[in-house]
């Protein structure tokens, strides 16, 4: 089976995602792998795309964040029964340690990349979600790899991707890194200092091949923007605090959590682009709030309202408030 006949798949996993049914999901995939489909075409031409669908679904408000974390669960099921089946590729190249910074709970990406590099040939180690810089550097000692991946689906978390950088290559070890946060090109991992990115699983194949068997130490971030985003994520929670006592005011009933997301989306934006020198976190941000609020029939002022506190807030930190005034579109 090709990835071009995963249409029908693809619709009978999504089917299944939708109705929170594991064993039909497992069934699907089951029958796509006894039927010869490539196990890394299942990850993105069937999984992933589902799995999209899920945060679509929420932002349209059309999930709650329950029904979300269900279908994850759904698709991390899948994955599993996918990387059993890789499992059998016999070991030809290197180790690589697959991991998520601190902060990132979305394991499901990670996953997809172990199991694409475990078809491959790599001996894998998977860390997992939320892995501190420490726990990653035991690991880098005790395994010696000859690389390691590091997955990042929002943005909050590239300041720790960026402690991962460092502690893999102060040992000499190259870093793949990959992810929503990192966008649809290279320029947010080149910024940290990755030594490659990869945009999904099978690119990570072909990239991984490629690095350096060694690499020299991280060089060190432009200190006004770095200094200015540490001092931002110190005082993050009191940030929120302030912004959610005037946003969205009492006269409009929005759910808190969602105030909260709104809030912390834009912020860790804002350290994304200190740290990167790449605005469009900021902006893509913005226009993801703004469908937020849009889906849920809030009028466009209450985005616009929103602009208007955070510039106030980071009227303190002079690279974040250029960055953000001229950013936000």
């Amino acid at each position: 089976m090709s990835a071009t006949d995963l249409g029908a798949t693809l619709t009978a996993f999504q089917d299944a995602v939708a109705n929170v049914d594991v064993t039909n999901a497992l069934g699907v995939v089951d029958a796509a792998l006894a039927d010869g489909a490539d196990p890394i075409a299942l990850l993105t031409q069937v999984v992933g795309p589902a799995q999209r669908v899920v945060g679509d679904k929420w932002q349209r408000g059309e999930w709650s964040v329950a029904d979300e974390h269900a279908a994850t669960a759904v698709a991390m099921s899948a994955t599993e029964t996918i990387a059993r089946a890789v499992r059998r590729t016999p070991v030809v190249r290197g180790r690589v340690v697959v991991a998520c910074a601190e902060r990132e709970w979305h394991a499901l990406a990670a996953m997809m990349i172990d199991c694409a590099l475990r078809s491959d040939g790599w001996e894998t180690t998977l860390l997992g979600a939320s892995t501190p810089a420490l726990r990653l550097s035991q690991y880098l000692q005790d395994l010696g790899p000859d690389a390691v991946a590091v997955s990042c689906s929002v943005l909050g978390s590239l300041p720790t991707t960026r402690r991962f950088i460092e502690a893999s290559r102060a040992a000499g070890i190259p870093v793949l890194v990959g992810g929503p946060a990192f966008g649809t090109d290279d320029l947010r991992a080149t910024s940290l200092g990755a030594t490659a990115w990869a945009a999904d699983a099978a690119h990570a194949i072909e990239v991984i091949r490629t690095m350096p068997a060694v690499v020299p130490r991280a060089e060190p971030l432009p200190e006004a923007a770095a200094s200015e985003q540490a001092a931002l994520e110190l005082a993050h929670a009191a940030l929120v605090a302030g912004l959610m006592s005037r946003w969205p005011g009492p006269e409009c009933d929005l759910d808190p959590d969602l105030v909260k997301d709104s809030i912390e989306q834009l912020l860790h934006a804002v350290w994304a682009a200190l740290l990167t020198t790449d605005p469009r976190p900021i902006s893509q941000t913005a226009g993801w709030v703004t469908a937020l609020l849009e889906f849920r029939g809030l009028p466009p002022a209450l985005a616009t309202g929103l602009r208007d506190e955070l510039t106030r807030a980071l009227r303190d930190y002079p690279l974040a408030s250029f960055l953000f005034a001229t950013s936000w579109t």
